[in-house]
């Protein structure tokens, strides 16, 4: 997926953000340790971003049962997701493949397989954007 990256036929549309939630932590976690979601914010920010895509970090998604947590939209005419169970230290790639996948669409869909597994398996929700093209669109 990483080599999609550099496909200079792949049309890039700006505006895409990663939300993540610095506060969540897996349930039986020390609570003095660091936050997974602070790891993973870190990660990104140090992390070469795809064209496009900027991170942000906030400090609750309300997914805390699936903590590690993230969301990825990109404006008003796009579908976004929450993905959860995120894994600082396994994602980051994974993470930046989709981003920069979801970044070459207009409408936020991308074709299931070209999703990274950590998208197909661990997406919480799948947000339609705020206005839905009608079938004659």
């Amino acid at each position: 997926m990483a080599e999609d990256m550099a496909d200079p036929t792949v049309q890039i549309t700006a505006g895409v953000t990663l939300t993540i939630c610095t506060t969540c932590r897996p349930e039986g976690t020390d609570p003095e340790a660091t936050r997974p979601g602070s790891v993973l914010m870190a990660a990104l920010s140090e992390a070469e971003l795809p064209e496009g895509v900027t991170v942000r970090g906030v400090e609750c998604l309300s997914a805390c049962k699936r903590s590690c947590a993230m969301v990825l939209t990109g404006g008003d005419d796009r579908w976004s997701y929450v993905y959860g169970d995120l894994d600082p230290d396994q994602h980051v790639d994974d993470i930046l493949a989709g981003a920069a996948a979801y970044a070459a669409t207009t409408d936020g869909l991308v074709p299931w397989r070209q999703r990274p597994q950590v998208f197909r398996k661990q997406s919480i929700a799948r947000i339609p954007p705020l206005t839905i093209p009608s079938k004659d669109d």
